[in-house]
């Protein structure tokens, strides 16, 4: 038995397109696809792994360099790397790439493994009305009481936010406020944001050594692109709500495009000519991934949903996915010619997608938080992987494997989504539009004539079912309720059935009650108002009653049903009942 599963792995590892090259389980790498790259950073053609490790998320912040299997370097990092990328800022030699880091109001740029220059994020507008509060408290003209009571009427009509120190305050206790206003009551007023997320955009030209420029994305909504010399702004776009992902193409000096995912679930395409968004992507759920694809873009969404879109909004497929999405990132093999993206699921596995169709799968040991694939060392298809538990994890892609674009997922066949070969117009079908276009008119009157008809004929049907009540239903929005009843017997006794429905689609209706008016001198009835119990959506309640004929004479009348809401007064659904004539008279 241990035979044939062993015959069975080296069947499937021999079938694998991947080489199991490093695998970690306790490196401690926790971090995201937005914090890791693949860069030259010595000029000697061996790409290192350089990751913006979170630690905590409190404490033990790097910035770490992996060689190989090992750990190079590591550099404290003050606060929570946003982001992370290597790019060329200058054209000196030899050409060596920095790395700038992404971390609070700050940009970290490393050259050399070592700290070159910070960049700070322009500061904000502050509330004049903020400024005058504090200045009071300042000179000792107000209380920390009333300070707090100015500041929250601030808080909920100002148009300028709060600062960072008032929205302290105002969290503060109230024996605590008195010793903060005294620490911070001499130092000034600043209204700082922070970085969401970073990316790079070629300056004038389009090669893979070329100087790049930073675009960055802020809390505030504003994107700027940053001067790779001076670090000035160059550039800067707003958005309608605060950007979480980014994907950039193009050159800045001659025509660039920055897809910015944000906020509050849609998707901006920013362009050189304009400082507002060109066009607006907007999703059914919020985007957790976003890859450039050529001219497409495909977006990993949390309702476990995998969409592509033009580059102008347009959206070309959907692909549904077996678990939610953890990460996304671009698989590119230019020797290939091959592209492909890279979709990790909570379910401890990696799916690739070329377009919409599934053509691999890579098994995982744990969930995966981060991917990058490129050249790293000197092979350049490896893929590196870091997980939720810490663990580091290295493929080399094999230089046999090849992937089929046929969709290795059930569901229908390519062939379905391939244009049909529609055939040419026939003499036939040239004559039937020859006739329309010269008899349009007559056309167009004959059909109106036969759409008036049948609205004529559908409202008279109405008119007739309202009159006499056959399965009459609530008018009433928030208690769609339907009803129809049901006779049975031959006199002078009759047992009556109310089929009484919830019509709704997943609200449930109750607190009901059903009353019945009927002339005493012709009919008794044993219960005579009784209450409905919950009406569950979609099920049939029926509710039955018996009716005694009183009258010898051979004529019937009709019964009147209500069904009202307990306490008030107004019915929600009223029915006529055509009793029958009895064949017989009721003995007392």
């Amino acid at each position: 038995m241990s035979s044939v599963s062993q015959e069975l792995k080296d069947t499937s590892v021999a079938s694998s397109k991947w080489l199991d090259a490093h695998y970690d389980p306790v490196a401690n790498l926790y971090t995201f696809s937005s914090c890791i790259a693949l860069s030259d950073l010595h000029g000697d053609g061996e790409n290192k792994l350089v990751v913006g490790d979170l630690g905590t998320g409190v404490c033990n912040m790097k910035l770490k360099v992996y060689r190989g299997t090992g750990l190079l370097s590591e550099s404290t990092l003050l606060d929570l790397p946003t982001g992370l990328v290597s790019f060329l800022m200058d054209l000196h030699e030899p050409r060596t790439p920095a790395i700038a880091v992404a971390s609070g109001p700050f940009i970290y740029v490393y050259k050399n493994l070592r700290p070159y220059f910070k960049f700070t994020l322009p500061s904000l507008e502050v509330n004049p009305l903020e400024q005058d509060v504090w200045s009071q408290a300042k000179e000792d003209m107000i209380d920390p009481v009333t300070l707090k009571e100015m500041l929250e009427g601030l808080r909920d009509k100002a148009e300028i936010p709060l600062s960072v120190r008032s929205l302290r305050f105002l969290m503060l206790e109230p024996q605590e406020m008195e010793n903060f206003v005294l620490l911070h009551k001499e130092q000034p007023i600043r209204r700082q944001t922070v970085i969401t997320c970073i990316g790079m955009l070629k300056k004038n030209m389009a090669d893979e050594d070329a100087v790049s420029c930073l675009v960055i994305g802020t809390e505030n909504g504003d994107v700027y692109i940053l001067d790779p010399e001076a670090f000035t702004i160059l550039y800067k776009m707003s958005l309608p709500s605060s950007p979480t992902l980014m994907d950039v193409t193009g050159q800045f000096d001659v025509e660039f495009r920055i897809t910015v995912a944000c906020r509050n679930g849609n998707i901006y395409i920013l362009r050189r000519d304009s400082p507002k968004p060109k066009y607006c992507i907007e999703l059914s759920s919020h985007p957790v991934g976003l890859v450039r694809m050529g001219k497409n873009v495909v977006v990993g969404c949390t309702h476990e949903t995998l969409h592509g879109y033009t580059q102008k909004g347009k959206k070309l497929w959907t692909a549904y996915l077996p678990a939610p999405v953890t990460t996304m990132a671009l698989m590119e093999l230019p020797t290939r010619g091959f592209q492909a993206v890279l979709v990790g699921l909570a379910n401890c596995e990696v799916h690739m997608y070329r377009d919409k169709n599934l053509i691999s799968t890579i098994k995982t040991p744990d969930v995966v938080t981060s991917i990058c694939f490129g050249r790293y060392g000197r092979e350049d298809g490896t893929l590196i992987m870091t997980t939720k538990g810490g663990g580091l994890i290295v493929k080399i892609l094999k230089r046999t494997a090849v992937f089929d674009d046929r969709d290795s997922a059930t569901g229908p066949p390519i062939a379905q989504s391939i244009r049909l070969n529609v055939p040419k117009k026939t003499k036939l079908y040239v004559d039937q539009t020859l006739r329309e276009r010269e008899n349009a008119v007559a056309m167009h009157r004959a059909f109106q004539m036969d759409l008036s008809r049948l609205r004529l004929a559908a409202a008279r049907a109405y008119v007739k079912a309202l009159e006499s009540s056959l399965t009459p239903m609530s008018a009433s929005l928030t208690e769609p309720l339907k009803m129809n009843a049901v006779v049975q017997g031959l006199g002078p006794s009759f047992k009556l059935t109310l089929n009484i429905q919830n019509t709704a689609a997943c609200r449930p209706v109750m607190n009901l009650a059903i009353s019945f008016l009927y002339d005493e001198n012709l009919y008794s009835m044993r219960t005579a108002f009784f209450k409905i119990p919950l009406l569950v959506p979609g099920l049939n309640y029926p509710i039955d009653t018996f009716v005694e004929c009183l009258s010898d004479k051979g004529i019937s009348d009709i019964i009147k049903v209500f069904v009202l809401r307990e306490g008030k007064s107004a019915p929600l659904l009223t029915a006529h009942i055509n009793m029958p004539v009895s064949e017989g008279l009721a003995l007392n």
